[in-house]
């Protein structure tokens, strides 16, 4: 089953305008922008047959040629990543069994995330859509609710069911504990992980649904898909002892900087 990845950039990010070109430095002070830390975790990837960056402006465009990147030009209504994806998919003439969305604000999105979620999904016949879940130890809980504490918009939660298959998402903490967790501790709170890999046909029904009220109040996209009854598997994946966090506001570039020092990622 072929295999593309897509990583949807936009400049005109609402909460952190021209944020694909961020400069990260790295372990060895080296600074490359966020975009490119993006398609190089997508380049790291086995098993996929092309990998494409998605955009509607000529300067990511650009900069995304001059380090060799394959782009794909996207009209600027596209509402979210999802949509992006099945327009990029859409003028590269499909030819894919399934494609990831690998978002680019994820530059520490280990490559067996990927393909763990690939896995799943081919092993899972009758999932439209599936995407990875990290179970949150209490350093990670303890920085979702200080961002909240501070009125800032942090990493996205998730929970599901017996099946797998996702009840709900948000970017509040979900589910309420009530309780204090010291860094180390395992927590029964899962951290969704921005990746998603979709049947073709699921991503090009996705652009005619309406969006709904969860998604627009949650600024989610994958809850459009749940509010059309359209189940969404949810993959564990381990961490391995990699930290993971989305680069989402101006102030995570320092904590994302220090991850990958901590990596000794360059």
């Amino acid at each position: 089953m072929s295999v593309l990845i897509v990583i949807p950039a936009r400049f005109a990010s609402s909460r952190y305008p021209g944020k694909p070109l961020v400069e990260l430095r790295g372990a060895d002070g080296e600074a490359r922008s966020l975009i490119r830390r993006s398609w190089e975790a997508a380049m790291s990837v086995s098993g996929v047959d092309r990998v494409v960056v998605a955009t509607d402006d000529a300067r990511i465009k650009e900069a995304c040629e001059a380090f060799g990147a394959d782009v794909v030009m996207t009209s600027e209504t596209c509402a979210n990543g999802t949509e992006r994806c099945s327009e990029a998919l859409e003028n590269l003439g499909g030819g894919f069994d399934i494609v990831v969305n690998l978002q680019g604000d994820a530059p520490l999105t280990p490559h067996w995330f990927v393909e763990d979620l690939v896995r799943e999904l081919r092993a899972h016949p009758t999932a439209d859509i599936a995407t990875p879940v990290l179970r949150c130890d209490g350093r990670a809980v303890n920085s979702f609710l200080a961002d909240r504490r501070a009125g800032r918009v942090g990493g996205t939660t998730a929970v599901f069911g017996a099946d797998n298959n996702g009840l709900y998402f948000s970017k509040e903490v979900i589910p309420y504990t009530g309780q204090e967790y010291a860094d180390g501790d395992e927590t029964p709170v899962f951290h969704h992980v921005g990746v998603y890999a979709y049947r073709p046909s699921a991503l090009a029904a996705y652009p005619k649904w309406p969006a709904g009220p969860l998604e627009k109040l949650e600024g989610l996209e994958q809850l459009r898909f749940l509010e059309q009854a359209r189940p969404v598997l949810c993959v564990e994946v381990e961490a391995r002892g990699r930290q993971f966090w989305e680069l989402n506001n101006p102030g995570d570039v320092p904590r994302i900087e220090a991850m990958l020092a901590e990596m000794g990622a360059k």
